[in-house]
């Protein structure tokens, strides 16, 4: 294993200067990891039971030449071989999680305040927000988490990849707002700026001029603190709440900040209360970490005005484009056909891309606790961690869905969160890429240089498969460099909330991992050494899609012979479930609800094994998959009429081989295989609706109209920014669509 070292500084710090962190209770790591161990051997005596039966019967066979009952039971045994790998990986990264979790220890506030402290620093900050025909409240949320980061300098950077310049009237409304949103909010942080890099001007004059007066200091800064905390209130009190998402950005965005600025103030009044105020330095230091609270420049950039930059559909090059054009400068050339960016000098440039040490890349649906960037530059830039290339902390669901599908595919996204600080453990973290904190250095080491269009364009992370981050993943560890999942919920990410938008998701998910898995097996088999446990968790993350929803369709369609039976087998299985399960209950869910995971798992089956054809397609012909964006609207996405279908059958099959073995005396096979059935039954109503299902079917039967029309209601457009963009926030999208020509008038589609 890599050793990352989190040194926590020991300055002294004033009572009340913690920052707020997430604290799960529930888990009891002693007792956890003890339980782990006891899973992991039970499996492995089972398997050890099992294998010793198969062996002898296998031997048998063999003596006898029964070909057929060997390839049958080959094919068996490699199905349950699969399926056993997987228990044991999930098991085996569930260890590591809780070592690791009872080996960290939250950076301390004086710890992260440090880098307030020296005026020197020049690491630069770049938060990326890659952004596709999305709601201006879902930008809004994702934006303001990323401006509102506790770090001194940062930047902020929506990546707009809508068509620039679009025909439908919806689509010209969207772009505008999202054009309009990063002036909105430089305007709304300048205002609340203002103040505080006036008293650090005023107090920079003091310092200078006679000795401090640090009893008064301290209590300016007390009032200070105090005024921050009234504005996150005060911003939180205004947004109106619509839904689950609204609630995590009030609540950890907002009021989150509020609670952390109230608790400076009353530490500094606490500490002139007991006559120990401040010292001279620590009293600079607040100066200008509230010079920094609301400092931000927040811009756009749309790739697809400029006829030379890549224009492929996908994240990685939106990201790509931008990375590419950091540290240069540019003039815009006009042509009668398209616009073109020209790298000229600085002296003769329009357009300059700052330089970055680090950037953020944070998808549009996604949201980040305050101290996210802070903590994890932190650990980048502990001695010894100088080849870190990737720190993120897995995303979490959203919590509070009203809807059973979001609530369950949640829960999967919070399973995969511990899995993923397993992988930390072994050295086997891959980039999860709704959130990533990257080291510019690192990207540049990656980047490879292709031809798109007759233009040459550079690529940073990969965009050969639509799971991008993972291939870049292996690119980075074949070239020394480290990536690192640091053990705190600091980042949450959208569910789909209907199985329209979660089978674009999954599918998209299931598509690219065994194209990587070349990649992969080269990189291991390079130096094979201290690799063994990376080589087997990082390869099933690659194929285990495929694996495991093939290797159950085989187990549930045959019913292999008795001579293949084991009551050892299903109870190796046992500590798989007794521990997810146990783990959904330590992250909040009902004990109910691993059937419903189990359920929502047969249900994308289908998705799944889709993903992996498509794969298999490019694997052959060398053409790569379009990138599937997942849908984020209001209402429900209508779902692909081939996998409701396909779900049906699914059932009716199981249903059918279940009675055929019951006939034939296969009892096992049809419990099981009823068993399926019914929570496959239980799926498709709770996840799709038969009625939902039905008018998807019935309506992809129906040629639809190219356009539907609008019903406009006018709305009075206010001449001031900041009002029109709170009447945007809180329109419906008719009315929006209703002033597309005035928005676009005023701010430049």
């Amino acid at each position: 294993m890599t050793k990352i070292k989190t040194a926590v500084s020991s300055v002294n710090h004033a009572p009340g200067f913690l920052h707020p962190t997430i604290n799960e209770t529930r888990w009891r790591p002693e007792r956890e990891i003890f339980l782990s161990w006891c899973g992991i051997v039970f499996t492995l005596f089972a398997c050890a039971v099992v294998g010793w039966e198969q062996y002898s019967l296998f031997s048998q066979q063999l003596d006898l030449a029964l070909w057929g009952d060997i390839a049958e039971h080959l094919l068996f045994a490699s199905i349950v071989a699969v399926l056993i790998y997987g228990s044991l990986v999930y098991q085996i990264t569930r260890l590591g999680y809780l070592k690791r979790r009872q080996q960290h220890r939250p950076i301390t506030g004086a710890a992260l305040d440090s880098i307030f402290t020296d005026r020197t620093d020049t690491r630069s900050l770049t938060l990326l927000v890659p952004s596709y025909k999305e709601e201006r409240r879902i930008i809004l949320q994702t934006v303001m988490s990323a401006a509102l980061q506790e770090y001194p300098n940062r930047r902020v950077v929506l990546l707009i990849d809508n068509p620039p310049t679009p025909t439908d009237a919806a689509d010209i409304a969207q772009l505008a707002e999202a054009r309009a949103l990063p002036s909105y909010i430089t305007t709304l942080l300048a205002s609340a700026a203002s103040n505080y890099k006036a008293a650090l001007a005023a107090f920079v004059v003091r310092e200078g001029v006679a000795p401090l007066d640090i009893t008064k200091e301290s209590a300016r800064l007390a009032q200070l603190w105090r005024q921050a905390a009234e504005w996150f209130e005060a911003q939180a009190s205004e947004y109106r709440i619509s839904d689950h998402t609204d609630r995590l950005y009030v609540d950890k965005v907002l009021k989150l900040r509020a609670i952390s600025h109230r608790k400076q103030a009353q530490g500094l009044l606490a500490c002139l209360d007991n006559g120990e105020p401040l010292s001279a330095p620590l009293i600079a230091n607040h100066y200008h970490k509230l010079a920094t609270l609301f400092d931000c420049n927040v811009s756009s950039f749309e790739r697809k005005r400029y006829e030379n930059l890549s224009h492929e559909p996908n994240k990685a090059m939106n990201l790509n484009s931008y990375i590419a054009l950091v540290g240069k400068s540019f003039r815009e050339r006009v042509t009668a056909q398209a616009c073109f960016l020209d790298q000229v000098s600085a002296a003769e440039a329009e357009l300059a891309f700052p330089e970055s040490t680090y950037f953020v890349t944070l998808d549009a649906d996604s949201i980040l606790l305050p101290e996210y960037a802070l903590r994890l530059i932190h650990i980048m830039e502990q001695p010894g961690n100088e080849r870190i290339a990737v720190a993120q902390t897995p995303y979490s669901a959203i919590p509070g869905s009203p809807s059973e599908l979001e609530r369950i595919a949640g829960a999967t996204t919070d399973m995969q969160y511990i899995i993923h600080q397993g992988f930390t453990h072994h050295n086997a973290t891959y980039w999860v890429g709704a959130n990533a904190l990257l080291r510019h250095q690192a990207l540049k080491e990656i980047a490879v240089t292709a031809e798109e269009r007759g233009y040459s364009v550079q690529r940073f992370i990969q965009d050969r498969t639509v799971i991008e981050d993972t291939e870049s993943s292996v690119d980075l560890a074949a070239r020394g460099w480290t990536l690192y999942n640091y053990p705190e919920r600091l980042a949450y990410s959208a569910t789909p909330p209907d199985f329209g938008s979660l089978r674009i998701q999954r599918r998209h998910w299931a598509n690219g991992g065994l194209i990587i898995l070349p990649k992969l097996l080269g990189y291991l088999f390079k130096a094979p050494h201290h690799k063994i446990i990376e080589g087997l968790l990082r390869t099933h993350y690659l194929i285990s899609i495929a694996a495991v929803n093939v290797g159950l369709l085989i187990l549930l369609a045959f019913p292999f012979t008795d001579s293949v039976n084991s009551l050892w087998l299903p109870l190796s299985a046992l500590p798989y479930f007794i521990l997810y399960g146990r783990d959904l209950v330590l992250c909040g869910y009902k004990p109910s609800d691993l059937l419903r995971v189990y359920a929502l798992n047969l249900l994308m089956i289908p998705v799944n094994i889709g993903g992996v054809l498509k794969s298999i397609q490019q694997g052959i012909t060398g053409k790569q998959i379009p990138f599937g964006r997942t849908p984020k609207v209001a209402g429900r996405t209508a779902a692909a009429p081939l996998y409701i279908v396909a779900a049906y059958m699914l059932f009716i099959q199981w249903v059918i081989g279940a009675s055929f073995d019951l006939h034939e005396g296969h009892v096992a096979h049809a419990v099981f295989a009823a068993l399926n059935a019914t929570l496959l039954l239980y799926g498709i109503r709770a996840f799709i609706g038969y009625k939902e299902g039905c008018e998807d079917i019935m309506a992809s039967l129906v040629k639809a109209p190219s356009h539907a029309a609008l019903s406009v209601k006018e709305i009075p457009l206010p001449s001031n920014f900041a009002a029109l963009s709170a009447r945007l926030n809180n329109a419906s999208a008719n009315e929006r669509v209703s002033n597309t020509q005035v928005i676009a008038k005023r701010y430049g589609t």
